[in-house]
């Protein structure tokens, strides 16, 4: 039985639905998102005095190594599916990325860009932080209408549940609650505040820290922190000892992030006049 104090979910995950194409909100979203990131992107490199052909042509490798990284991730996390067909691997107009994948990917991607290019790695990792937290997000609102990841039950007025026949999330609550329309955790919206405070501590963090790059590794931290947490919310295939794929990425990201701001990373002295 629904809580009268649930929220529903009504949506149609697709925008487009057809033979031969289809267009979900979480892809257009997750399209959008990228164009807001390399236009916050550009408007800081400017500010940076960076070379905007190779802001550009660094957003262009970073994107390409976000896609194989999203859906590396995903196809690992899935593998059950893909053993018995490799081919469906490179079927990505049929969805499937991970995002923990997306970063990375796009991380390493645009970062051996800049390093040929001979461009500041690190200031190019710093003005990129603010524009992945407010492209996650956006990407997340996708999410949320598409009905994507599953979560575990909630019997407060803050629970959600999905009612349109297309959304994945009822597979997820008939299969776990036997109830399609079982209110649960809004665990993606969890992730999307923790996304905006974390944009509010590295906006007032920057120009602050030393050495270049360092606002990036409290991003990533930041991050890492919040979705390890969230991650238990969630009802992804456990890997071992309770974890999840994500879980496992997360504390590989803070065993190198966390060791690298505690030895590297200072705040920066005030220079005094005299």
């Amino acid at each position: 039985m629904i809580d009268l104090l649930s929220i529903e979910i009504p949506f149609n995950p697709n925008l487009v639905a057809g033979s031969f194409i289809s267009i979900s909100w979480h892809g257009l979203l997750s399209f959008v998102g990228v164009a807001v990131a390399i236009w916050m992107v550009s408007n800081a490199a400017k500010k940076e005095n960076l070379d905007p052909d190779m802001v550009y042509n660094t957003a262009i490798f970073g994107i390409i190594g976000g896609i194989i990284g999203a859906r590396l991730v995903h196809v690992i996390d899935y593998w059950g599916v893909y053993a018995s067909d490799p081919t469906k691997i490179f079927a990505i107009w049929t969805g499937g990325i991970g995002l923990w994948g997306g970063i990375l990917g796009g991380w390493l991607g645009g970062a051996l860009y800049a390093k040929y290019s001979g461009a500041s790695v690190g200031k190019l990792m710093d003005i990129a932080a603010p524009a992945m937290f407010v492209a996650q997000t956006i990407g997340r609102v996708g999410d949320v209408i598409n009905g994507e990841h599953w979560s575990r039950a909630l019997d407060t007025f803050w629970g959600w549940y999905f009612t349109h026949p297309d959304s994945p999330a009822r597979i997820g609550a008939e299969r776990f609650f036997g109830d399609p329309e079982r209110p649960v955790h809004p665990a993606i919206v969890y992730e999307m505040i923790w996304n905006m405070i974390g944009l509010y501590v590295i906006t007032k963090l920057r120009g602050k820290l030393t050495p270049d790059g360092s606002i990036w590794w409290v991003y990533l931290t930041w991050y890492s922190i919040g979705r390890f947490f969230i991650q238990f919310l969630r009802l992804d295939d456990v890997k071992f000892l309770g974890l999840q794929e994500a879980h496992i990425i997360a504390i590989i990201v803070l065993s190198v992030s966390l060791p690298y701001i505690l030895k590297k990373v200072r705040i920066k002295q005030k220079k005094v006049k005299l």
